[in-house]
Formats: C-alpha cells, structure tokens, sequence
C-alpha cells in the first residue's frame, strides 16, 4: 500500500501547452529514449530535474557478465571454505578467490561510473530494460 502523500505533494494540477506534430514526437521520443512517460520528462525537464542515466546495451551485457563470474566465485568460494571446515584439499585458494571478488567489486564500482550514451547503433531493446528497472 502506497503511502498517503500531502495535499501539498498532490498532483492536482494540469499545464497545457501547445506544440506541432514535429515538437510532439520529438517530445514523446525524448521521454521514450529517457525511460519516462512524457508527464514526467516534460515535469523534469521544466524543472531542470535530471534525467535518469541510460546504460547501453554492451554496459548492461558487461553488469550481466560480472554478475556470472561473481556468482561462480561465491559458488567456488563456498565449495573451498567447507572442505577447509571438514579437512579436504580446497578446490581453489582462498586469497585468490578474495582477490577476484575485491577485483570484481572494483570493475563494478568503476562501470558505475562512467558515463555511457545511448547512440542509434546501441539502442536499448525494451526487454532489456525491464531488467534493469
């Protein structure tokens, strides 16, 4: 259940402003490429809110691969630490595996940071974005 919002949050009242066909599609591909209804790329962009960042579509394919090898660390990191507990020879060494993890979380964090474009030739498919909402 959503939580009530003030009177004074309330979104009671409408702006009308007149544009042409071209400065309407324009308008509604703008919000589009941004990922927000028109509403609220018109409300962000008078209000000089920021957009939110898109990511493309190699960006999103590098988040998705760390994501495998880091799940295949932990898997490997668990496997190592319970044949340390019953006596067994490791399947692979413990400092390593902390080294490719801190490793991992720094190529992450560094991805995070960069600032990607959306260009005509890396478009974001919609069904790529759901996951990333």
């Amino acid at each position: 259940m959503r939580p009530k919002l003030s009177k004074n949050l309330l979104r009671t009242k409408t702006l009308e402003a007149r544009v042409n066909a071209i400065e309407h599609e324009m308008i509604k591909q703008k919000a589009q490429d941004a990922g927000l209804s028109v509403a609220e790329f018109t409300r962000r962009s008078a209000l000089l809110k920021p957009l939110p960042r898109r990511l493309s579509k190699i960006t999103l394919a590098t988040y998705r691969e760390l994501v495998h090898i880091g799940n295949n660390i932990n898997q490997l990191t668990r496997a190592t630490n319970a044949a340390l507990k019953m006596g067994l020879r490791p399947p692979a060494d413990l400092q390593q595996l902390q080294q490719l993890h801190l490793l991992l979380q720094q190529i992450g964090r560094e991805l995070s940071s960069i600032e990607t474009e959306v260009t005509d030739d890396d478009d974001i498919d919609d069904e790529d974005n759901e996951e990333w909402k």
